[in-house]
């Protein structure tokens, strides 16, 4: 089946006050069919790569990154260490409302990873509101009329505006709560029509997040419940990393990514031809450059843990002494490389000789130099070895 067959053809919705509001796939061909088959290629060499060794790892990793960087991208202020920390706390733990926040986008995370698993799954309406829910569980909203879960519509006199000079100009979304709700209904059967036609999910998940932002349909929290929505449609076509990983690209690429929604919507005003393609192209690269990174630290994991087996080979069969395991281990801990004096000066150093010669110390690295367990570059510094030093993390 030609996937790109109907491509031209707009739906229209017909809304009480908004007026028509038009949804369509409003693509070029050639370079959206090349990177779509690019990201394809990308994903099925990295599901073929050694994940079962690492995965509880990677899945950690990307969870800590994804809520880091949907919230940041929201105002959040958490770093990325701040963020991990955050997501181990539990409620009776919790000291700040940032530290809520990152909690309640892992929770809305969790959720549409859930669900989505489903035979055929789509996203419902239903979803949608509960993922907001999720979103603003136990905070206080910026906007007092934000209602977890609810839908907005515009009280008289009271006008939502979205955007700014500059990211493409300031856009008036749909006002009227009713309009809101077919317009999501629409957006959403639209989604399962195109995915009955054989359109992929890599297609089908940027047009939605895209129409959805422009939608707007909440008083806070679209951002992030458009991303959470994205990454639902592709985890439940098998994409099980990428899809929440992708928020980090959208955080490094903040003014391309806002502004492209207003370009998109601008371009299909005046009737361009192929009005979304800047967003879907943009959006693959995304997926691309998040597959290959995640492929890329998926093979540094895999070398790591196979030097963590050498090395406790080593220790078991006695090759090697508890001074020389843990000096290994602490270079390996460290992840960068290590001056031999910063080796030697470092406190646990000096504690493991303290009571032993400088030659015990000398002849205990060389012969953890001389079975590759540590290895010196030109400059004199220590890396842990079997592995490249640009590798470690």
């Amino acid at each position: 089946m030609d996937i790109f067959s109907d491509i031209s053809r707009v739906k229209r919705i017909e809304t009480h006050q908004f007026g028509v509001f038009k949804l369509q796939q409003g693509l070029d061909v050639a370079p959206v069919d090349v990177l779509l088959q690019r990201v394809q290629d990308a994903q099925d060499r990295f599901s073929a790569s050694p994940l079962s060794s690492v995965a509880t790892q990677l899945e950690k990793e990307v969870v800590v990154s994804s809520v880091f960087g949907t919230n940041t991208i929201e105002g959040g202020e958490l770093s990325e260490q701040e963020t991990e920390q955050a997501l181990s706390l539990s409620p009776e733990q919790i000291q700040n409302i940032q530290q809520q926040r990152a909690l309640n986008i892992k929770s809305a995370y969790d959720y549409i990873r859930e669900v989505s698993v489903g035979e055929n799954w789509h996203p419902t309406l239903e979803t949608m509101l509960e993922v907001h829910r999720r979103v603003y569980d136990n905070l206080d909203a910026d906007n007092e009329q934000n209602v977890p879960g609810v839908l907005r519509s515009n009280p008289d006199g009271v006008v939502t505006k979205v955007g700014n000079a500059d990211h493409g100009g300031v856009y008036k979304p749909p006002q009227n709560g009713a309009d809101i709700r077919t317009l999501l209904e629409s957006l959403l059967a639209w989604n399962i029509e195109l995915a009955e036609g054989g359109v992929p999910a890599l297609i089908r998940a940027p047009l939605v997040h895209m129409y959805f932002e422009i939608i707007h349909p909440f008083w806070d929290g679209n951002g992030r419940v458009g991303r959470v929505l994205e990454a639902g449609i592709l985890y439940a076509d098998g994409f099980r990393y990428a899809p929440f990983a992708q928020a980090n690209y959208y955080l490094q690429n903040i003014h391309q990514y806002f502004a492209l929604f207003n370009r998109c919507r601008k371009a299909a005003a005046k009737k361009r031809e192929f009005p979304n393609t800047e967003f879907v192209v943009f959006f693959l690269e995304g997926m691309l450059t998040t597959i290959n990174h995640l492929h890329d630290r998926v093979n540094r994991m895999v070398k790591v843990v196979l030097f963590e087996m050498a090395l406790k080979h080593f220790y078991d069969d006695k090759t090697i002494n508890d001074r020389q395991y843990a000096i290994v281990n602490e270079v390996l801990r460290k992840g960068s490389a290590t001056t031999l004096k910063e080796l030697r000066q470092a406190p646990w150093a000096q504690a493991l000789y303290n009571k032993l010669t400088e030659k015990t110390r000398s002849r205990d690295l060389k012969k953890l130099i001389e079975l590759n367990l540590l290895v010196t570059d030109k400059k004199g510094d220590v890396s842990p070895g079997f592995i490249e030093q640009s590798i470690i993390k």
